[in-house]
């Protein structure tokens, strides 16, 4: 595992320190069904084992990822972000892109949320934008091809 930063907003912090919750609750009900199918030891219960212990792995997979992320975590300034000049993690940035206008925040990678309006400031796009100003027009490639994106206002 890397020692990189991950940035998150406050919200995003706490979306996962609430998943972190749910998965550890999670956690206890898969052992109990692990114990039940060890307890009845029939072949019926193979199936229901082989599942809990599937389920078990995939539980723990994902706390290991939740603690590392906010193990590694940095808040965005988002307040200061609303008062930067330029595009910066937490910005809020509408563009128009390709004729249509569009709203984004720039948010790290683990709360994106494409449908939602957050991008990663890893995605093309979301990398493409950081450091430009209101007026910008930057050419991003994407996987369709090339799109131009300018930015219209920073937020």
């Amino acid at each position: 595992m890397t020692d990189k930063p991950v940035p998150l907003t406050r919200e995003g912090k706490a979306k996962l320190e609430h998943e972190l919750e749910e998965l550890r609750a999670r956690r206890r009900e898969v052992a109990e069904m692990i114990h039940n199918a060890q307890e009845q030891g029939t072949s019926q219960n193979d199936a229901e084992y082989d599942d809990a212990k599937m389920e078990q792995g995939r539980v723990e997979g994902r706390i290991l990822e939740v603690e590392d992320i906010l193990r590694r975590s940095r808040i965005i300034d988002e307040e200061g972000a609303h008062h930067a000049g330029r595009v910066v993690l937490g910005s809020g940035v509408q563009v128009d892109q390709d004729g249509a206008t569009r709203h984004y925040q720039i948010v790290g990678a683990p709360e994106a949320d494409p449908l939602n309006g957050k991008i990663s400031n890893e995605s093309p796009v979301g990398a493409a934008l950081l450091g430009k100003a209101v007026g910008d027009t930057v050419d991003v490639n994407v996987p369709k091809g090339v799109i131009k994106v300018k930015v219209l206002k920073i937020d």
